[in-house]
């Protein structure tokens, strides 16, 4: 008999965002860690819809009363998403990444870290495979030009003016590796999240709400500070990660590509003028993908295939040298327009139906 735990990863890995197997058994150790084994038996009748305690005991074949405190449970501890409206609860299958992984933030242990951090470059090059990503990437307004004609979800300041509520989170990658006393000294909080998302970490007891003000100045503090905006990837996202290159698990392991220009979707790339270059390497230093350096005749060049277009080099040159400009038409990204139709394309794209 088929240990549950592998059944579970199997059902993971049917999710658009996937849970691939490995050689060494490292995601079944962390699966261990997060699921009692009554938990993952459950966990296999669980979809992508939130659904009624009623229909998940139908699917289990189990008593609606006796699993719904496990329900309960298991949402409390970020393993699924737990809605209750009007005293009405319901229940839905999550993501491994973004889903389960990032609702850990409150509960890490060294183990956990550890065992995911083997585990994240399976994670990526999974899901480097298809050409629609969970995060995008997007300038803040310091960046870009009035010229450039950018939409209102290509700019991190605008996104967050679209928002009712936001929950300013710490960034998970940020904390797992100042509890390995490993990382950077960059700000913890600074994983904003919108919505019907917002409402949930606030009742898991992640974060805390700000206001459009105040995430705007932890925006711009952040990209003072060498922070890539993310958001997910949606005409109106979920959530907003403003990430660095040396903890970031998706930023560091693009990184080691040879053209993470190709894997992450952006609408835009960096250029130089060269009359104005002065090639004091300032952009050099905080490029987050190593993507411009000085080259013989002392001007900064940029490598188009490596360039993901955060704009972070366009603020700190003082001779405006460097600017955004929007990739061809065919490059360009256009985002799905909500959640859903995200989650579809990459379903799609993996050749799930």
């Amino acid at each position: 008999m088929e240990d549950v735990y592998q059944k579970l990863r199997v059902h993971l890995d049917n999710t658009p965002s996937g849970y691939p197997e490995t050689e060494s058994g490292v995601e079944i150790r962390i699966l261990k860690q997060l699921f009692t084994k009554e938990e993952a038996e459950l966990a296999l009748s669980l979809v992508m819809m939130v659904e009624p305690v009623e229909a998940i005991a139908e699917r289990a074949g189990k008593d609606p009363e006796k699993i719904k405190p496990v329900l309960i449970e298991m949402g409390r501890k970020g393993t699924l998403i737990h809605i209750n409206r009007n005293g009405a609860d319901s229940f839905m299958l999550l993501h491994f990444v973004v889903g389960i992984w990032e609702y850990q933030v409150n509960d890490l242990t060294k183990e956990l870290i550890t065992d995911f951090n083997e585990y994240v470059p399976y994670l990526i090059k999974n899901q480097q495979k298809h050409k629609t990503q969970q995060l995008r990437v997007v300038p803040v307004a310091k960046s870009v030009t009035t010229e450039l004609n950018v939409m209102d979800y290509e700019m991190a300041e605008n996104i967050i003016k679209m928002q009712s509520k936001i929950i300013l989170a710490p960034c998970i990658c940020r904390k797992e590796h100042r509890i390995m006393e490993e990382g950077c000294e960059k700000p913890l909080e600074t994983c904003m999240v919108f919505g019907g998302g917002a409402y949930i970490y606030e009742s898991r007891g992640i974060g805390r709400e700000i206001t459009q003000e105040e995430a705007i100045e932890v925006l711009h503090d952040g990209m003072k500070k060498g922070l890539v905006v993310q958001p997910s990837n949606q005409k109106k996202p979920i959530n907003m990660c403003l990430c660095c290159g040396c903890c970031c698990q998706i930023l560091k392991n693009i990184k080691n590509t040879e053209a993470p220009a190709k894997i992450v979707n952006s609408s835009y790339r960096a250029q130089v003028d060269e009359d104005e270059c002065t090639g004091c390497e300032i952009c050099v230093d905080i490029c987050p993908m190593e993507a411009i350096e000085v080259n013989d005749e002392t001007v900064a060049a940029v490598e188009a295939d490596r360039c993901i277009g955060c704009g972070l080099c366009v603020p700190v040159c003082e001779f405006e040298a460097i600017g955004l400009a929007v990739k061809d038409d065919t490059e360009r990204w256009d985002p799905p327009n909500n959640l859903v139709e995200t989650y579809m394309k990459i379903a799609q794209e993996k050749g799930l139906f």
